[in-house]
């Protein structure tokens, strides 16, 4: 079965550092671009940040310069540095894979449960 498990949530103060995980099983992920998305209550997914099988990545303006996504193929497993947290980073955070680059949560094939992260100010 293949899964994805995310890790490293919690309650934050604005100013604050948080590094969530991504953990992957079942197959490896090594060959796929990993994606997170973020999700505030009434609000649409949105995608925040991705990296690719050859390391590369994107961001969303909203977190560049804050934000770092990293993986380590032989965990397979995702990271994302977030420094700087603020209020408004507060969310349902979740990773993904995809087997091409794309920033849109449709064409993601596999989805963690989700792991949330609060900032209080």
């Amino acid at each position: 079965q293949v899964q994805l498990a995310e890790s490293g949530g919690g309650l934050e103060q604005a100013g604050d550092s948080l590094r969530l995980s991504c953990a992957g099983s079942g197959r490896t992920f090594s060959n796929y671009v990993m994606g997170w998305f973020r999700q505030a209550p009434g609000k649409e997914r949105e995608f925040v940040a991705l990296i690719s099988w050859d390391y590369s990545t994107g961001y969303a303006e909203s977190v560049k310069g804050r934000f770092t996504i990293s993986r380590d193929k032989a965990e397979n497993t995702v990271y994302l540095q977030m420094n700087s947290l603020k209020p408004e980073d507060t969310a349902v955070y979740y990773c993904a894979a995809v087997s091409r680059i794309t920033t849109y949560a449709n064409d993601y094939e596999h989805w963690g449960q989700g792991t949330q992260v609060t900032v209080s100010s």
